[in-house]
């Protein structure tokens, strides 16, 4: 992350144009998708972020089948009608985000590995979230890399016979740039999450997402509320660069600072760029 910064001071430029130099990659003033994740305050934090527009939303923390999935997941049922609800009614008509939430391998639990309850179980889900897009992280933690790669197979195959209209999330056991590719070439989810401090460096994470983005894979720009507000301010350079599907709003799990500290960081970018474009100088997106 220095190296990069010190890199961009030195030329004048921002991190955004430094990587996409570097790694060849087409500059365009496009922002990302932002996350936002609400922790255990998942009703006033889901209000917080429908009444900011954000684009993807809540996580939710859903880490616990008594108290947050419930034991047939009618706890998660009741929150997606919610969320549903409060989107309608105070997102005006034209906010339809994207419902992500993170299950923490409690489905798994709660339906002990029944594939096929797991499955009918988010039929139920999306028809309750309909008409917004459905994203489910985590749904079964089994225990090892390669036992997580065959039962996400499984899921996500279940998923596809039915036409479920569930997208699946790979979390648990894939940390780095190698577990990640091994998900993305086995064709076991939809979207990966990129946790960036588990990749080390920057460099990687850059990799990972172009990888996802290689075979056709969300890659989703993650991370952990315990970063620092630079490692989020330099992964927003990074993600405007690479264009992942999505980028979390991070650090803390109070949703304003993170979802403040990302957005207005890509603002500041996108506008530079969109100034060197309108002024001639360095052209971007090809034109």
């Amino acid at each position: 992350q220095a190296l990069l910064d010190g890199v961009a001071k030195a030329k004048h430029t921002t991190m955004t144009e430094v990587v996409s130099e570097e790694y060849g990659l087409p500059l365009t003033a496009k922002p990302v998708p932002i996350f936002a994740q609400t922790g255990d305050e998942r009703y006033s934090n889901g209000d917080k972020a429908i009444l900011k527009h954000v684009q993807v939303l809540p996580h939710g923390l859903i880490n616990t089948v008594e108290t947050k999935l419930g034991a047939q997941g009618e706890i998660l049922l009741d929150y997606v009608k919610w969320l549903k609800k409060r989107i309608e009614a105070i997102g005006g008509k034209d906010y339809r985000p994207v419902l992500h939430l993170d299950v923490y391998g409690t489905l798994g639990i709660a339906f002990k590995d029944d594939f096929f309850a797991i499955a009918n179980y988010l039929k139920t889900l999306s028809e309750v979230a309909f008409p917004l897009k459905l994203r489910i992280e985590g749904p079964v933690d089994v225990g090892s890399r390669e036992a997580q790669i065959q039962a996400l197979g499984k899921l996500h195959n279940r998923l596809q016979a039915q036409n479920i209209p569930v997208e699946i999330v790979a979390d648990e056991w894939c940390n780095t740039l190698e577990d990640i590719q091994e998900f993305v070439q086995a064709g076991v989810c939809d979207m990966v999450q990129i946790k960036t401090p588990d990749l080390g460096g920057i460099n990687n994470t850059i990799e990972a997402v172009l990888f996802c983005k290689e075979y056709g894979i969300g890659a989703y720009m993650g991370g952990t509320c315990n970063e620092t507000e630079r490692s989020a301010q330099i992964s927003v350079h990074i993600a405007v660069a690479t264009q992942p599907a999505q980028i979390l709003a991070k650090p803390g799990m109070g949703l304003d600072e993170g979802v403040m500290i990302v957005y207005n960081e890509m603002q500041r970018v996108l506008a530079i760029l969109e100034n060197k474009k309108v002024k001639g100088g360095v052209p971007i997106g090809g034109n």
